[in-house]
C-alpha cells in the first residue's frame, strides 16, 4: 500500500460469510468444548446459579448443545457493586434494585410471571447458535464468548423475577442445515436465542419463525433471516441498502483510485449476494469497479487474481471474506510487487489475530467499521465487555462479532426486565419491533433494530505498525443509504 493518510455496512455483512462452504465438517466434542473454554461434560465449570453444568456436547446430525449458566458467575451478588468493573453498566442507572446489568430499564412488575418454554422457577435459558466447528474452526466463537460474558455479568448483579440466566450453546457449523437443527432444538428448550452468529443463517430462519422464537442476533447475514418475523439483530442489516458514508470518504481522499477499483469476495454463503449489492451501491456513490471476482473456498493460489488486477490497472482493492484469506491475498500481492493505493476490508480484519498473521504486509490497510475502538476502555461499556470477556475466557480476543453479541445480550436483558411478569415470547418480539437507534450503551453506531434497516453511520480505520487508528472525522460519518437494487 502507498503512504497512509496524514493526521468499518455497508456493514461487515459480506464478511459474515467469511465462513466457507456448507461442508458440515465438525470438531470432536472435546475440541468444541475447548473452543468454548471448557471441557466436554463440564461445560462452564461449576455454575453457582441455575443449570447443573453437565450439558452434553454432541456431534453428527445434532448441531451440538450445552447449557452454561454463566461460567464465571461471581459470588458477590447484589448491590450492583460486584464484577471486575464495579458492576456498573456505563449508563449510570440501575434498572432493578439489585440488577445493574439492566441499564436504565425500568423493571416491570413480576406479578403474573409464568414458567414457559425455557423458563423454570430458577432459570431463563437463552440459546446461542454460532459457527464453532466447520471449515474455519472457532470462526464465530467470539459471539458465544461475549454472550456468556454478559450472562455472567448479569448473574453477578441480580435476576429477572427471581431467575438467573443460563446459556444453551449450539454449533451451527457454518452449515445452513446445522443452523436449522440448532434452532429446532432452541425452539424446544430455550426461551429465546441471543447473540448468535452464522455465515449461513438462512437455515434456522424458518424454524425460529415457526415456533415464535425471539432471535436477537449479533448480526443478520441473509435476506431470509432479515425476513423472519421473530428475528432481529443488534447490528440490523437490510442487504438491499448500502451505506454511502464509506465510499464517499474514499471519493474525497483517493478519488482517482476509486475509479479503478476491484472487489473480490469469497464465493460462498451470502458473500456473492452482498458483494453484488456493494458493487451496485458503491457504483451509485461514484466508484467504478473494473474488476469483480469471486474466489472459491478451495482456492489456494491467489497469484492469478493479483496478476489480473495488475493488468486492469487496479488502484483500490476491496476484499470480502475471512481474515485468514485476506492474509493470503496480501502475501500474493507482495510477492508480485502489486501496491494499490488502497487495500480495504470491513471489520473482519479489525482483529488482533489478523494483525499478528499479516505482519508487515498489513501495514497501511484500511477497514470500515460501525463500532467504538476496542482499546477505548475509557468507554465504560467497552471496559465491561473486555473485562467480563476475560473472566469467561482469559486471553480471548475482542472482535466485531463478539461486540455485537454482547450488545444483543444487553438488549435482551433490558427488554426482559422491562416486561417483568408480562414476559413471553410474543411480548418480547413485540417489544423488539419498537427498538430504535440502539447503540449497545455506546458500543456502536445507532442501529434500527425494530425496522431492520442498515445503519447509515461508519468510520474508517487504518493499520500501521501493528496499531489501528481512526482516520475518518468525528466519531462516525453519517450519510444516506443507497438502494442497491440487489440483495433481496
Amino acid at each position: 500500500m502507498r503512504s497512509p493518510l496524514p493526521a468499518l455496512p455497508v456493514l461487515a455483512v459480506g464478511a459474515l460469510c467469511v465462513a466457507l462452504v456448507a461442508c458440515g465438517s465438525q470438531l470432536d466434542p472435546d475440541a468444541v468444548a475447548q473452543v468454548n473454554g471448557t471441557t466436554s461434560g463440564d461445560v462452564g465449570g461449576t455454575p453457582t446459579d441455575g443449570g447443573d453444568g453437565s450439558g452434553e456436547v454432541t456431534t453428527g446430525g445434532d448441531a451440538g448443545s450445552d447449557t452454561d449458566s454463566g461460567a464465571t458467575t461471581r459470588s458477590d451478588t447484589g448491590g450492583g457493586s460486584s464484577g471486575p468493573v464495579g458492576g456498573t453498566d456505563g449508563g449510570g442507572a440501575q434498572g432493578t434494585g439489585d440488577n445493574a446489568a439492566a441499564g436504565g430499564a425500568k423493571a416491570g412488575s413480576c406479578e403474573g410471571f409464568e414458567n414457559q418454554t425455557g423458563i423454570t422457577d430458577d432459570t431463563i435459558t437463552i440459546a446461542n447458535a454460532s459457527d464453532i466447528s466447520g471449515p474455519v474452526p472457532g470462526i464465530f466463537e467470539s459471539a458465544q464468548q461475549a454472550t456468556r460474558a454478559y450472562v455472567a455479568y448479569f448473574n453477578s448483579t441480580g435476576d429477572i423475577c427471581g431467575r438467573k440466566l443460563a446459556v444453551q450453546l449450539l454449533d451451527s457449523r457454518a452449515d445452513a442445515g446445522a443452523d436449522q437443527q440448532a434452532y429446532t432444538k432452541a425452539c424446544d428448550e430455550a426461551f429465546a436465542a441471543v447473540g448468535s452468529m452464522s455465515a449461513f443463517d438462512s437455515g434456522g430462519a424458518g424454524a425460529a419463525q415457526g415456533c415464535g422464537l425471539p432471535d436477537i442476533r449479533s448480526t443478520t447475514v441473509t435476506p431470509e433471516r432479515r425476513d423472519c418475523t421473530t428475528c432481529f439483530a443488534a447490528q440490523a442489516v437490510d442487504p438491499t441498502l448500502v451505506p454511502s458514508a464509506m465510499p464517499k470518504y474514499f471519493l474525497g481522499t483517493f478519488k482517482d483510485a476509486t475509479q479503478h477499483a476491484a472487489l473480490l469476495y469469497i464465493n460462498a454463503g451470502a458473500a456473492p449476494v452482498n458483494a453484488e449489492a456493494f458493487r451496485s451501491g458503491w457504483g451509485k456513490a461514484g466508484w467504478r469497479v473494473d474488476y469483480f471476482k469471486g474466489i472459491d473456498v478451495s482456492e489456494f493460489n491467489y497469484a492469478p487474481y493479483v496478476q489480473q488486477m495488475k493488468d486492469e490497472g487496479i488502484r483500490l482493492v476491496v476484499y470480502v471474506g475471512p481474515y485468514q484469506n485476506t492474509v493470503k491475498l496480501l502475501d500474493a500481492m507482495k510477492q508480485q510487487g502489486f501496491e494499490p493505493d488502497v487495500f480495504l476490508q470491513d471489520s473482519t480484519i479489525y482483529d488482533q489475530r489478523f494483525v499478528d498473521e499479516a505482519g508487515d504486509n498489513g501495514d497501511g490497510v484500511y477497514a470500515y467499521s460501525t463500532t467504538a475502538m476496542f482499546d477505548d476502555t475509557s468507554l465504560k461499556e467497552m471496559a465491561l465487555y473486555r473485562s467480563w470477556l476475560d473472566q469467561v475466557k482469559p486471553g480471548a480476543v475482542p472482535n466485531y462479532y463478539g461486540l455485537y453479541a454482547w450488545s444483543a445480550t444487553r438488549l435482551f436483558v433490558e427488554k426482559a426486565v422491562e416486561l417483568g411478569g408480562k414476559l413471553s415470547r410474543e411480548s418480547l418480539v413485540a417489544a423488539l419491533k419498537g427498538v430504535k437507534s440502539w447503540t449497545g450503551n455506546g458500543l456502536h453506531a445507532p442501529n434500527q433494530v425494530g425496522s431492520k434497516t442498515t445503519a447509515n453511520c461508519q468510520s474508517v480505520l487504518q493499520l500501521n505498525n501493528g496499531t489501528w487508528r481512526q482516520v475518518s472525522p468525528g466519531t462516525y460519518m453519517c450519510a444516506p443509504l443507497i438502494t442497491s437494487g440487489t440483495g433481496s
